[in-house]
């Protein structure tokens, strides 16, 4: 193999364990919980994050997919005025649901 396909391979394996999504401020205060633990909340709504979870051909890391989508999701429950999310299934393709609560007030 030449010197340019390791290098592209290279890239593009390292782009794939890359994290593009931050926290806000707000949205690392937002907790992510079980549908029992929010019994006596108020749902305030849904939202539905979705992120890159391939590069290329290379299919990104589970954990880190999942990880930016819930960043995602705890950032759109701040912006909302929620302090808990529920995710309302597992991720897919990128993908992923969660309701979102106003808890202990």
């Amino acid at each position: 193999m030449s010197t340019i396909r390791y290098t592209f391979l290279f890239v593009v394996c390292g782009l794939a364990a890359c994290t593009w999504v931050e926290p806000t401020k707000e949205g690392s205060e937002v907790f992510l919980v079980k549908d029992f633990n929010v019994e006596g909340c108020k749902k305030l709504g849904s939202t539905t994050s979705y992120v890159k979870h391939k590069v290329g051909f290379v299919a990104r890391g589970e954990e880190k997919v999942n990880e930016e989508l819930i960043t995602l999701a705890k950032n759109k429950a701040a912006e909302m005025g929620g302090n808990s999310i529920v995710a309302q299934g597992p991720a897919k393709e990128g993908r992923m649901s969660f309701d979102i609560y106003k808890c202990g007030e």
